[in-house]
């Protein structure tokens, strides 16, 4: 065999896109009061989410110890529950309550995902840590931490995203929670550059979850705890590389068996962005529906048209809706749904459900509510179609809208006039509008779960800004359990 064929066995330089990780999650300083106070707000509205949650068994039956018996003693407190847990359980319990109903915040770019997912493992090691301060009398992780956390997280996530897509080539968004929850875990654990490269190595050699899950024929509930899986995966690498566990430098580029070669097609990832605070601050919240994101706008387009549809829906000839490529890709689906899980990420059962009821949540996707054969026979009269000028406004960095359109033609000739939407309620240009329906949201989620004196003690400890920041993390835990 000719010598020039023999690989050598040295080990290269880390990959550069694991130093550019480590470098900002050791180095990166955050100055943007508006990412700080946005941070704040998508606390407050992913454990709101988490509350709501409870309220399905199919999700809390997963939550808890993973054995029964098996709590911790001065373990992780698990908002709105008496669950007691180590840091990798807390952070699949936090993080599956977080994403269970598809109503906490969303990125959409290449990649899709829901940064906040990250929340479950930032939470439960920086309550873990916070509890061991306090038996040693060192306080030092407050709020703030984790708020900066968040923000990291968010940002490594969504940059990644913003190019590179990996739903092209069958994988799942939730890669980039497992990625960005193991480096800003192991910032929090005290972990070096070199801890930060070591994990985020073993992160991308862990591959990624199959996206059959999310799609037909096989849509179901595991999309729904597959962000607390990857939460809590980060979270274990993290304590395993701060045993100072090895890495592998060129997980991503390595020839023939690295993540480029065999798991995206062969292809580099790409960056033209640095790592800042932008995702945080752009980042798109779910206030009005429970609803898979790219699916927003046309509930709200449905809604606006309520009043012409809801005493004719079997007048209806048709339903046509123009929507962007990613929502003609995810969510345009004919044929049977078989459980909430597929109810949520069909276009057609939104927009149906928001035309006949003037409304949209949780409970609409049971099968109770399923059952009305006015939905079923009011999708089947529906046409979806890729819009292309919402499909560059949805890439495009200045605009980042989710545009769609729903116009009702009915069986005597008359029809509704179109009603477009192109930014939802929860986008950065709707702001204003937006966080007053937030903190409503988050209210409404705090009464599902605690009495009024409790309820209101959470309120007023994230209503400031300077009080959030500065209260020590287990103390603020302390507020959340039952």
């Amino acid at each position: 065999m000719s010598r020039r064929n023999i690989r050598s066995a040295r080990r290269p330089p880390p990959d550069p896109e694991l130093l550019d990780i480590a470098e900002y999650v050791i180095n990166g300083e955050i100055t943007s009061a508006e990412a700080y106070e946005t941070a704040r707000y998508c606390l407050m509205d992913a454990l709101g989410c988490g509350l709501l949650a409870l309220q399905y068994p199919a999700c809390t039956k997963l939550l808890g110890p993973i054995v029964p018996g098996a709590d911790m003693s001065g373990g992780v407190k698990i908002p709105g529950t008496h669950y007691r847990l180590d840091p990798v359980q807390a952070a699949f319990s936090i993080g599956s309550m977080i994403r269970w109903l598809d109503y906490n915040d969303t990125w959409l770019a290449a990649e899709w995902g829901h940064p906040s997912d990250n929340l479950g493992g930032i939470l439960a090691v920086a309550d873990y840590l916070a509890r061991a301060e306090a038996v040693s009398g060192r306080r030092e992780m407050n709020m703030r931490s984790v708020l900066t956390a968040m923000i990291k997280a968010h940002e490594i996530q969504g940059i990644i995203a913003l190019e590179n897509s990996f739903n092209r080539v069958g994988l799942d968004h939730v890669l980039l929670v497992r990625l960005a929850t193991a480096a800003v875990v192991t910032g929090l654990l005290g972990g070096n550059r070199e801890d930060i490269v070591n994990v985020l190595s073993q992160a991308w050699i862990d591959g990624s979850a199959l996206r059959t899950y999310r799609h037909a024929p096989n849509t179901g509930s595991r999309k729904s705890w597959a962000a607390g899986d990857a939460t809590a995966r980060g979270v274990r690498l993290a304590l395993l590389s701060m045993t100072g566990e090895m890495g592998y430098p060129s997980a991503l580029s390595a020839p023939t068996w690295g993540f480029e070669d065999v798991l995206y097609a062969g292809k580099k990832l790409k960056f033209s962005r640095g790592y800042g605070s932008y995702v945080m601050e752009n980042v798109l919240f779910k206030l009005a529906y429970p609803a898979e994101f790219h699916g927003q706008t046309a509930v709200e387009a449905a809604m606006v048209l309520h009043p012409e549809v809801r005493d004719r829906p079997g007048t209806v000839d048709k339903v046509v809706i123009e929507t962007q490529q990613a929502g003609a890709r995810i969510i345009d689906k004919t044929g049977p749904l078989d459980n909430p899980a597929d109810r949520d990420h069909c276009l057609q059962y939104m927009v149906a459900v928001a035309l006949i009821f003037g409304r949209l949540s949780a409970t609409d996707y049971e099968d109770a509510v399923a059952a009305d054969p006015r939905i079923d026979t009011l999708r089947a009269k529906m046409q979806v179609s890729e819009n292309e000028q919402f499909s560059r406004d949805y890439l495009d960095p200045r605009k980042r809208s989710i545009g769609n359109s729903v116009q009702v033609f009915f069986t005597d000739g008359s029809r509704t006039k179109p009603v477009q939407v192109e930014y939802p309620i929860g986008h950065r240009r709707r702001r204003s509008e937006g966080l007053p329906a937030l903190v409503r949201k988050f209210e409404a989620a705090l009464a599902t779960r605690f009495a009024p004196r409790q309820a209101e003690r959470i309120k007023n400890a994230c209503s400031s800004q300077a009080r959030l920041e500065a209260m020590p993390v287990d103390t603020f835990m302390d507020h959340w359990v039952l």
